[in-house]
């Protein structure tokens, strides 16, 4: 599936991204404003949406709000310069990575086929029955389902990424950069904070061990590491 939905008010801009992603072979949809493009996120035709903070009607960070409301669907966001408020609300309302304004197609194609791949990831026939279990906690990476105690957990794309290279690593510190590199398929940035905000949601999301603790821990100038109790 390679369609993408584009939701941006900025014509020239979203025409230009267009022309670039088919030549790049996507089949692309555009939307102009934030109520329009929620309502197309959610009609199952899509594989990514790329979404602009700015725009009328209903802004960005509302729109992602509402798409997540009913939505697993992977969305890159379109963030000004220098906003890094926008960025960690849009990472912490669900977003999967963000591309700061302005930004060349090509690069805005990395991120779009750096996503796609751990979203659509395929294994062999075995591995799709398989799940990868540590503590209470249980993933199926073919079906992108995971669950805590029993109960299915809602995650974003990222989130699942994120927790399926921690429990590949399980008891292990994992490093920010290796997170980056395999949950977001590019290396880390300076001073890039996508994988502090998504694993802080990620350990709202997840159970208490049985001490009270979160199983997410933070190891000290290393990285983080899935404990159990």
């Amino acid at each position: 599936m390679n369609r993408v939905l584009l939701i941006d008010d900025d014509v020239e801009l979203v025409n230009m991204f267009r022309e670039f992603l088919e030549q790049d072979g996507f089949q692309v949809h555009i939307e102009y404003d934030g109520h329009a493009g929620c309502v197309a996120a959610l009609s199952g035709q899509f594989a990514i949406a790329i979404l602009d903070v700015m725009m009328p009607r209903m802004n960005g960070l509302e729109t992602l709000r509402q798409i997540r409301a009913h939505s697993r669907l992977p969305i890159l966001m379109l963030t000004a310069k220098g906003d890094d408020t926008d960025r960690i609300v849009g990472l912490e309302l669900g977003a999967d990575d963000y591309v700061t304004k302005p930004c060349t197609p090509r690069e805005l194609v990395a991120r779009i086929r750096a996503i796609l791949r751990r979203s659509q990831a395929q294994t062999s026939h075995d591995a799709a029955a398989a799940s990868l279990v540590f503590g209470k906690l249980e993933l199926w990476p073919m079906q992108r389902r995971a669950q805590w105690d029993g109960s299915t957990l809602e995650l974003t794309s990222t989130e699942f990424n994120l927790l399926e290279v921690l429990i590949r690593h399980a008891g292990t510190p994992v490093n920010k950069n290796t997170l980056s590199e395999q949950a977001l398929g590019r290396p880390m940035a300076k001073f890039d904070r996508n994988i502090d905000v998504h694993l802080s949601s990620l350990r709202h999301k997840l159970g208490k061990l049985e001490d009270g603790r979160s199983c997410v821990q933070t190891v000290y100038r290393v990285g983080y590491q899935l404990i159990k109790d």
